[in-house]
């Protein structure tokens, strides 16, 4: 049986999870830390710790830990965990790679968010437990090249930028853009977690 509600965990307080039907949005001011448990989850916790440019981000005291506490959560109550394509988190939560299953049934796909609108390809893992791969909604497949680049993308292997009339040069998203999820894969997120069971 399909939950009819998901619970969104650590959204932005602007996020499209608002305005869309189903969704138990917990942004900053509603505290995720305090969702009470129950049905399915999207979570989207902090990522800078964890993620590539990590050694340059300033985390509040107590963020990094947020993406441990989302982990228990999805593994506790099924959903699906989005993370950047090279967080660490995946390593530090025994989380498992790629064709691997871990203890929990739990599992890894690696998508583009460009597949479903982002003007970036935007590279991310998403860790789901409770629905076995047969089941997950269709996955997009956008053809053609992001017009944008995420801030590491745009960057030289020695981490200098690319400068406009450099070759591969494209414009940079905003940080908004970076940390915001497009309506399409929202939905699409929100259906696989309704499809998840524990």
């Amino acid at each position: 049986m399909l939950s009819a509600v998901v619970a969104v965990l650590f959204s932005r307080s602007d996020s499209v999870y608002k305005s869309m039907s189903g969704c138990d949005v917990w942004d900053r001011e509603r505290d995720a830390t305090k969702w009470p448990g129950g049905y399915p989850v999207v979570a989207h916790p902090p990522c800078r710790a964890w993620g590539q440019l990590r050694a340059l981000a300033n985390p509040e005291p107590g963020e990094k830990e947020l993406a441990l506490f989302a982990v228990d959560k999805v593994r506790e109550f099924g959903g699906v965990l989005e993370h950047p394509l090279r967080s660490t988190l995946w390593p530090v939560a025994g989380l498992p790679e790629p064709g691997c299953v871990d203890d929990f049934g739990g599992w890894t796909l690696q998508v583009n968010q460009f597949d479903w609108g982002h003007r970036a390809n935007k590279s991310t893992r998403l860790y789901i437990v409770g629905c076995d791969h047969r089941r997950i909604p269709k996955v997009r497949l956008a053809l053609g090249e992001a017009s944008h680049v995420c801030g590491t993308s745009g960057r030289r292997t020695d981490g200098s930028r690319l400068k406009k009339g450099d070759a591969g040069w494209r414009p940079e998203i905003t940080k908004k853009e970076r940390e915001a999820t497009p309506p399409a894969f929202a939905e699409w997120l929100c259906e696989l977690a309704k499809r998840c069971s524990c």
